[in-house]
């Protein structure tokens, strides 16, 4: 009994500690129901028997669940219609050469169900490959996603992933809150809803999908408060084991097991996963010393256990990363440039429905409009904060925020586009290893569940006092301060259909699989349109150059693509001023060592192509005359 008052005393203001389970709001309606016994919950009526009745029953006990789960999804369907009356040949407007690039990734993770995939791919950079693991490949959701690329195409299976990521976090988050905090369905719905639609997630889906597979965290974060809960002796039954070292153990390896996969998905958000529950954890430890003293045993063997297996399951590949081959050691892009604009914060995000494109000179680009929260929400938010700073669970959301906030200013501080002079705290971290290989302002994405979590627990009380002011004005204040940064849907346009020289299959005439097939002009970060040619072809031939991360900067630093070659390059000025230069003996003996370095099979001139007419001579003066097939031209290498 004693352990029982002290874990109830431990606990923040308004919760009751289930023994060695979760902690529920009091008076929670789904809290009272599922620790009530079955023959109370509305008569006598027996358990039911068969799959299809339990399947029913917990169906029609969590109808609400169902209907919050389903709104995210179809929110999310809504937000990326524009792509799916054709996915083929459909493309986000606002970063179409991302997206060709993350369709080549998932063709390229496809490749799994012909047995043919490594870490490093020659299908990309001939000969020298890529390193998938350097770039965001995004490996897990493609391995997943294989059998959906393989029959629909990979335009498919990005258009589910963009909806998908942003449903699933909503829906990760949704059950997070009813699990761990005990919230009621609106609470948990205003924010999950938040956590996986706000300014910062939907503005990260034209085309970032590393960074809006965001539906582990809320994984990882359940089982860290699994642990932490089978730690505590305070939580046991009397007379029970002071810790429960299953509940432990079996919490560490479910936390090893899926930051494994998130490191196979996107690192970038387990970096700031990682360094965000540091600060969460640091802060509530802080708060309650009495819950450290009791969980401390078990919580440091858990995390000892987790950790050890992730990094044990984990070496190869982060060796690969970083020491094999075209692997890149640091971040690709200054931090200096990619720093939050003080003023972005107050903002409303030109792609939620009271924005505008005034605002959008505050970021580097409409894919990362990761701070523009709104004034409605940010002075609600500090209401709700001030109103339960109290609470520890409110103070460590603060705490983190404001340190994430501030992360995501940069090195030195903006404001309105103007430097202020002033030095920013993410300067601490410039030297340090991993760590500044990430976008200062994308520490702000992490402030998203923070104060979504802060707004849960304020409606969640409100909702503890019925009858009061509170619980009519907070819920209310709340949903006004969330509809101005309400998301509007992605803007996207029509795209060319690739040649049917590749679409129809004819390239197989041209170039062996495995082999490689030189566009003209061939596919650069700038325009990686002939991407798209392989991505069709399931990846079955290799490209020379492209658009990735490689080890082509100074001293072998990091690079976007790779250094022309004389006729790669030649093309390209062909293709950007129509005019043929003068071509000799010196620039075919060039093609032709370009080639033999390419391990080239086939040149192709698609229709359609800049200045094709020029092109096309440009490419007969260096290889002879080219053979017409369906609507392309090409040159076999011999």
């Amino acid at each position: 009994m004693t352990s029982r008052v002290r874990a109830t005393q431990d606990a923040d203001p308004g919760t009751t500690a289930t023994p060695g389970e979760s902690s529920v709001t009091t008076g929670s309606r789904w809290a009272r129901w599922e620790s009530t016994p079955f023959s109370r919950r509305g008569g006598a009526t027996p358990p039911p028997t068969s799959w299809r009745a339990r399947w029913l029953a917990a169906a029609r006990a969590r109808r609400v669940d169902l209907v919050v789960c389903l709104f995210f999804v179809l929110l999310a369907g809504w937000l990326t219609h524009g792509l799916w009356p054709d996915p083929a040949g459909r493309v986000l407007a606002l970063n179409p050469q991302d997206q060709t690039l993350y369709e080549w990734f998932l063709a390229s993770d496809a490749r799994v169900l012909y047995g043919d995939f490594s870490l490093l791919s020659h299908r990309l950079n001939a000969p020298d490959g890529v390193n998938l693991m350097a770039n965001t490949t995004v490996i897990a959701l493609g391995v997943l996603f294989a059998p959906v690329t393989w029959a629909f195409g990979a335009a498919t299976s990005f258009a589910l992933l963009v909806a998908g990521d942003l449903a699933g976090t909503a829906i990760a988050w949704y059950l997070l809150y009813r699990r761990a905090l005990g919230a009621g369905p609106l609470a948990a719905g205003l924010g999950a809803g938040l956590c996986g639609f706000g300014p910062g997630i939907v503005s990260q889906s034209n085309s970032h999908l590393h960074m809006t597979a965001q539906f582990l965290i809320p994984v990882m974060v359940w089982m860290i408060v699994r642990m932490v809960r089978a730690a505590d002796p305070a939580a046991r039954p009397a007379g029970g084991a002071r810790t429960d070292w299953r509940r432990v153990f079996t919490s560490a390896v479910g936390l090893a097991a899926t930051v494994v996969v998130q490191v196979f998905i996107g690192e970038e958000v387990l970096l700031l996963t990682a360094l965000t529950l540091a600060a969460v954890t640091v802060t509530y430890a802080l708060a309650r010393p009495s819950l450290v003293r009791r969980v401390l045993p078990g919580f440091l063997a858990g995390m000892t256990v987790a950790t050890g297996l992730a990094g044990l399951l984990l070496t190869y590949p982060l060796w690969f990363q970083f020491a094999g081959p075209q692997s890149v050691s640091e971040g690709m892009f200054s931090p200096h440039y990619f720093s939050a604009d003080l003023a972005s914060w107050p903002a409303i995000s030109p792609l939620s429905v009271a924005g505008s494109n005034a605002s959008a000179r505050l970021s580097t680009g409409p894919a990362e409009y990761n701070t523009f929260l709104g004034p409605s929400l940010l002075i609600v938010a500090v209401l709700c904060a001030a109103w339960l700073i109290r609470r520890p669970l409110v103070i460590a959301c603060v705490v983190a925020g404001l340190l994430m906030a501030a992360l995501s200013l940069g090195p030195l501080i903006v404001l309105e586009g103007d430097q202020t002079g002033l030095t920013g705290p993410y300067s601490a971290l410039l030297e340090m290893p991993v760590v500044d290989g990430a976008l200062p302002m994308r520490f702000a994405l992490a402030v998203l569940p923070l104060l979504a979590t802060v707004l849960v627990v304020a409606v969640e009380r409100a909702r503890q006092a019925p009858g009061s002011l509170a619980s009519a004005v907070v819920p209310v204040v709340v949903v006004v301060a969330l509809l101005p940064i309400f998301p509007a849907p992605l803007p996207t346009t029509d795209r060319s259909a690739v040649p049917e020289f590749i679409s129809a299959g004819h390239w197989r005439d041209c170039v062996q699989p495995g082999g490689v097939l030189v566009p003209v002009p061939l596919p650069t970060p700038p325009e990686p349109e002939a991407m798209r040619w392989a991505t069709t072809a399931d990846v079955s031939f290799g490209l020379p150059e492209g658009f990735f991360i490689g080890p082509y900067g100074e001293n072998r630093g990091p690079s976007m693509g790779t250094y022309k070659q004389p006729t790669s390059a030649l093309l390209a000025e062909v293709a950007k001023t129509g005019v043929v230069p003068p071509i000799g003996e010196t620039e075919r003996q060039r093609a032709r060592q370009d080639l033999s370095f390419w391990r080239a099979s086939c040149v192709v001139l698609a229709d359609g192509a800049p200045y094709p007419d020029s092109l096309r001579a440009a490419v007969e003066a260096l290889l002879g005359p080219a053979e017409r097939v369906a609507d392309a031209w090409t040159w076999k290498i011999r």
